[in-house]
């Protein structure tokens, strides 16, 4: 059973008979129906009775109704409401637009507005590289999806995927004070959307696509970027990428090993999997096994798939054909960005001495992390109930941050690395062990660091094409 969780929070407002004891049969009566309790509150009081609002986690919405059964069993106690406070949150969604300039006087709306706008139009007519500087193009990043392949969702359509990309663009702001705005598109047309975006670039200092399915993905990204004079960022490729290669970089400090020579397992090759594994090699891995739903990608298969025929001839040094259980055995290092339960203990038990784990599949991993503890060094999950979460929110807020500060309209590899490397320099010798390998995402210094490494690495970029 899953535990718990924040993200399946309740209120439950209850009236019971006022006594001295009353709150702690409440809270002992909520607990024993397995939530998790985090505050009583009283919010009205009579002589013969108060109500009180029980806030408890809990692990989905059944849960929640046995949570309410257990209340009405005590006697006098009734269940007058449950609210979810997820969707409390998100009523009247997420984000608002606010002007960073008062309009309060006639001589306010003069400049802001008409007549005196049209100077600042024409001067961008006459020079559109202007508009960088005079409008939200310089700070304002488009986040664009289709809803097809929504967190651990799949295809549930561009209305159904606006609380995600709403989420992702008050992370913007919050960790790198990047303005995002959300783009849902209504259609699966790659072309379209290639259009689309191209459309509406002028408005936009950059393009985050997100939750769009392989391997159509790939192909939008392709064209966006040669097409396109602003950086174009497919998160769920690079932002992946960059958080996994920097939870690897300290769980081989904490091994002991490094990164040329062992043998790593990528169970996953779709969008995250091919990025990541792009971004080990250009950091040293020499021994990589892909493996999809039909085994280890391999020389020997022939592939109409560009990336599956790019991996199969960049990867597998030892043109290993087997499934992805018989490649587990002397692996150092598993990386899941696949489905759920798809290794088990014996899988995990047959990597080599020190092993590493990063079963990242949401919200199931690949592998319960704490079967994979009885037998790995290193455990990692994409989850926050459990240690050494690798989320993407550790990157892309920082790495826009850079690429707006830098003004680029390139992504290259050395940025991403250079992100990677900020982020895993975040946890100190003193702090890194087994259980902390990648800085929370609260840590107030992370988007800073990752946005100066990547702009420092833009400007050796330039340096580079300049010379």
């Amino acid at each position: 059973m899953a535990n718990p969780s924040p993200g399946n929070s309740i209120t439950l407002r209850v009236s019971a008979p006022s006594n001295f004891t009353v709150t702690s049969e409440l809270a002992a009566a909520a607990a024993s129906a397995g939530a998790a309790v985090t505050a009583l509150d009283i919010v009205e009081s009579q002589h013969t009775s108060i109500v009180v609002d029980i806030t408890a986690n809990t692990t989905d919405d059944d849960h929640a109704e046995r949570v309410r059964d257990a209340l009405e069993a005590l006697d006098g106690v009734h269940v007058l409401h449950v609210s979810d406070r997820t969707f409390l949150m998100h009523l009247g969604g997420k984000l608002e637009v606010t002007p960073k300039v008062a309009i309060r006087n006639r001589d306010d709306l003069s400049r802001a507005y008409t007549p005196g706008v049209a100077r600042v139009c024409m001067a961008i007519a006459e020079d559109p590289a202007a508009a960088r500087n005079l409008t939200i193009k310089r700070n304002t990043i488009a986040v664009v999806t289709d809803g097809t392949a929504v967190l651990g969702l799949g295809d549930i359509g561009p209305a159904a995927a606006l609380p995600v990309m709403e989420g992702k663009a008050a992370l913007f702001k919050q960790f790198a004070n990047v303005d995002a705005w959300p783009v849902c598109l209504d259609t699966k047309d790659t072309e379209e959307i290639i259009s689309i975006v191209k459309a509406i670039a002028p408005v936009y200092g950059g393009i985050n696509l997100e939750d769009i399915a392989a391997p159509r993905c790939f192909e939008i990204e392709r064209r966006l970027k040669e097409e396109l004079d602003i950086p174009v960022f497919h998160d769920d490729q690079h932002g992946t990428a960059i958080v996994t290669l920097a939870a690897l970089t300290n769980a081989l400090r904490v091994v002991e090993k490094k990164i040329e020579d062992v043998k790593i397992v990528v169970a996953g090759v779709g969008a995250a999997g091919n990025a990541i594994i792009q971004l080990l090699l250009a950091q040293g891995a020499k021994n990589v096994v892909a493996c999809g739903r039909n085994g280890a990608i391999n020389r020997s298969e022939t592939y109409t798939d560009e990336h599956r025929t790019w991996l199969a001839n960049n990867t597998n040094p030892d043109n290993f054909t087997g499934s992805l259980h018989d490649a587990m055995p002397g692996a150092d290092v598993f990386i899941g960005v696949s489905g759920p339960n798809i290794l088990g203990e014996e899988q995990v038990a047959a990597m080599a001495e020190n092993a590493i784990v990063f079963a990242m599949a949401n919200p199931t991993p690949e592998v319960d992390p704490v079967i994979a503890s009885r037998h790995a060094a290193v455990v990692a999950t994409g989850r926050s109930d459990f240690p050494n979460q690798i989320n993407n929110v550790l990157a892309f807020p920082g790495f826009f941050r850079g690429l707006l500060d830098a003004g680029m309209s390139d992504i290259t590899d050395d940025m991403l690395v250079a992100a990677a490397v900020a982020i895993a320099n975040r946890v100190d010798d003193s702090e890194l062990n087994a259980s902390f390998i990648i800085p929370s995402v609260f840590d107030p210094h992370v988007a800073a660091d990752v946005a100066s490494a990547v702009a420092n690495a833009a400007g050796s970029t330039l340096e580079r094409t300049q010379s």
